[in-house]
């Protein structure tokens, strides 16, 4: 499960930090945390599955329903705002590859 929230927050890092502008917040849905937590287990069941710090400080965490049926990706700030930076349906949890120690 780490390697998964450390794959994902590199992969929003990009995103994240180019999408600093004031159209590109105004478009991003942000609120208290526990809010979108309450929020997204009363209505769609979701619960968090993988979580990752960010080099800026923030948290990242991807919610999934238990059949993966929808799912979440999370990005809280130090100040507690939340925001959503992806939603979506099909979640589908990775097995760890084993790695050989040789390389």
């Amino acid at each position: 499960m780490r390697s998964l929230a450390l794959t994902l927050a590199f992969a929003l890092a990009v995103p994240m930090s180019v999408a600093t502008t004031a159209a590109a917040r105004a478009e991003t849905p942000c609120t208290e945390r526990t809010d979108v937590v309450k929020h997204l287990d009363r209505k769609y069941a979701e619960a968090p599955v993988a979580i990752g710090l960010t080099n800026n400080g923030g948290v990242i965490e991807v919610f999934s329903t238990k059949t993966g049926g929808s799912w979440t990706i999370l990005l809280t700030m130090p100040n507690g705002t939340a925001c959503v930076v992806a939603a979506g349906q099909s979640w589908e949890q990775v097995p760890h590859a084993k790695r050989d120690p040789s390389t």
